[in-house]
């Protein structure tokens, strides 16, 4: 199994000092609005390529994204120019991704949401992606200095709490994510340790048969400057077991 942990900067982890409570925040649909991200991207693809070399693209993205389980925009670029060695146009788009404004993508209120929970104990990232775009987003957005340099970003997050809780030791997690697929995989690792979050925002979350298909989370806001209104005995409290996992 792959296994990748950014440390960008200078980040810090918590060992040999157990938390009371360690926050931990997912990046896609959470704190940055990445649904529009991907939705400049497709409109930028086709006005530089036209519309059918877009399309391809974006075929080789998602047969990408099935195979690792994550979205991986320049891999899918190198799969188009392996399929298309003089379709050279098409790597204009590495320069739009890493000329991307991803400050201005933030969701409304997402540090404030970070420093509301710092005050209770450490905040981390936790994140799904590539090893190089994701960390780019992460950064230039300003999330890596919001939580102090404290960033994990692996192939599948959910696989990896053993990882996570070595880094982060805590006597309780606060998990907070616009998937409740992966609110439910941790939860049925951590039963009642965790307290999952879900964050209505981006598709997943507002695909009502996909949300209906996992456990409710735990605490469920609208959007993530909602987070500021929570306290952490509420967050505490929230936690309980998966029902049929313990």
């Amino acid at each position: 199994m792959i296994r990748i942990m950014i440390k960008i900067r200078s980040g810090k982890e918590v060992k040999g000092k157990q938390a009371a409570a360690v926050f931990l925040f997912d990046v896609d649909n959470t704190l940055i609005f990445n649904d529009q991200i991907i939705a400049d991207m497709r409109e930028y693809l086709s006005a530089e390529v036209g519309k059918r070399h877009a399309e391809d693209y974006w075929k080789f993205f998602e047969e990408l994204r099935e195979e690792l389980g994550y979205a991986d925009y320049l891999g899918a670029l190198q799969r188009y120019r392996a399929a298309y060695p003089h379709g050279l146009r098409l790597l204009a788009v590495s320069r739009f991704l890493v000329n991307y404004p991803f400050a201005g993508r933030l969701y409304p209120r997402a540090f404030d949401a970070l420093a509301h929970c710092r005050q209770w104990g450490p905040t981390a990232l936790l994140s799904d992606g590539d090893v190089v775009f994701q960390p780019l987003k992460i950064d230039r957005s300003g999330l890596c200095d919001a939580v102090e340099g404290r960033v994990m970003i692996y192939v599948h997050k959910e696989q990896e709490l053993a990882d996570v809780a070595r880094r982060h030791p805590a006597r309780h997690y606060i998990m907070v994510d616009d998937k409740v697929r992966i609110l439910a995989a941790m939860k049925n690792l951590w039963g009642s340790r965790l307290t999952t979050v879900f964050v209505r925002q981006g598709h997943y979350a507002l695909n009502a048969r996909l949300v209906a298909s996992y456990p409710k989370a735990d605490v469920t806001i609208e959007k993530i400057g909602d987070l500021v209104n929570c306290d952490l005995a509420a967050l505490l409290a929230a936690a309980r077991a998966l029902e049929g996992f313990e």
